[in-house]
């Protein structure tokens, strides 16, 4: 997904998305001012082949250079009157002919003026404007299949659209991000100045997923350098590469082959143990996982009496995890993490909020 490129490439500095195209920007502008000039020579040969319908009201005579400057205040309207066309033929070769052409090269010149002038200065605007707003929002590096499902999960519990910023080298990919309502950002994830534009020092979460354990990490490296207190999660696929990524400064590890491989072992112990792991995995199941901070009325109680009706599991307190059975979780504590599970709302719930049998 984010590929080792070279250093004359990487040094390109980010872009706002854009449709992408097959031709660079010179090339389309060249052929843009290509079809404004053989429209013009167009209506010059036409011109010059019905001159004998043209007076010049100076000398009498219509030389080629009177046609080429009738042809140029013709097309732009401009009109001195020197040069006119007399016959009935020239008047209808100006009314069906010199006038569509005449359109058609002001809207070449037209759209011209908006694609590189009107639109950037607008792109750039709207960048500004998104940029200035970004606080507590999500970052998204990387928009491949994990990119794009954590994305989607994120919209489904409830993340406005507006929060998570995805960036991505690939256009197409952005495009399909772009439609959920997120900001996008086409660039290299490892630069420093891709992540300063979206202001990763402000964000509250960071996720990556740049297909490839090598990139991932220096990714993690480098948010880490810019962003010492943002949390981090990654998505390595080596096992080997878990404990690197955790020294690069990544506060959570995923590996989605050791977790297929738990569903898997889960689904040889029990026919549904697998399916209730996917449940909770998922917004759209009957139940999920909640991690949050421990109310103020919820301190001095038992973790069994969460005021949100939901199972609690375990805390962490100072870092340290700490399991519904032990001594500790009978009396929880302000700054007290408690991961539950919470019926969604596509689940039955009973009178007591837990999950209906």
């Amino acid at each position: 997904m984010f590929s080792n490129q070279p250093e004359k490439t990487r040094r390109i500095q980010f872009r706002p998305l854009r449709r992408a195209t097959k031709i660079p920007v010179w090339g389309d502008l060249g052929i843009r001012l290509g079809a404004a000039l053989a429209l013009i020579t167009l209506v010059v040969l036409i011109h010059w082949w019905d001159r004998n319908g043209l007076i010049d009201n100076a000398d009498g005579h219509v030389s080629f250079l009177d046609v080429v400057y009738f042809t140029m205040i013709s097309i732009t309207t401009t009109g001195f009157g020197d040069i006119a066309p007399i016959s009935d033929r020239a008047r209808l070769v100006e009314a069906l002919i010199v006038t569509p052409v005449r359109f058609a090269v002001l809207f070449i010149f037209v759209g011209t003026a908006y694609n590189f002038i009107i639109k950037r200065s607008w792109e750039k605007f709207r960048m500004a404007r998104i940029q200035e707003q970004l606080s507590g929002h999500v970052v998204v590096l990387g928009y491949g299949v994990s990119g794009s499902e954590s994305v989607e999960e994120l919209i489904e519990r409830g993340t406005d659209a507006s929060k998570i910023v995805v960036i991505d080298p690939s256009e197409e990919r952005l495009s399909a991000a772009e439609k959920l309502g997120v900001n996008v950002l086409a660039g290299d994830a490892t630069r420093d100045e891709t992540l300063k534009a979206v202001r990763i020092g402000k964000a509250a979460n960071v996720l990556v997923s740049a297909g490839r354990d090598d990139t991932s990490i220096l990714i993690v490296l480098t948010v880490r350098h810019l962003a010492p207190n943002v949390p981090i999660s990654v998505v390595v696929r080596a096992d080997d590469n878990e404990l690197l990524a955790r020294q690069a400064g990544a506060n959570n590890v995923i590996n989605p082959v050791r977790f297929t491989g738990l569903l898997l072992a889960g689904s040889a112990k029990g026919a549904h143990i697998a399916d209730y792991l996917a449940d909770l995995a998922s917004v759209t199941g009957r139940v999920q996982l909640v991690e949050r901070v421990v109310k103020k009325d919820e301190c001095g109680k038992p973790i069994s009496d969460l005021e949100s009706g939901g199972q609690g599991l375990r805390i962490y307190r100072n870092g340290r995890p700490i399991g519904f059975w032990e001594d500790e979780c009978a009396n929880l504590q302000e700054g007290d993490v408690v991961v539950e599970i919470v019926p969604t709302r596509n689940g039955t719930t009973s009178g007591d909020g837990h999950e209906g049998q």
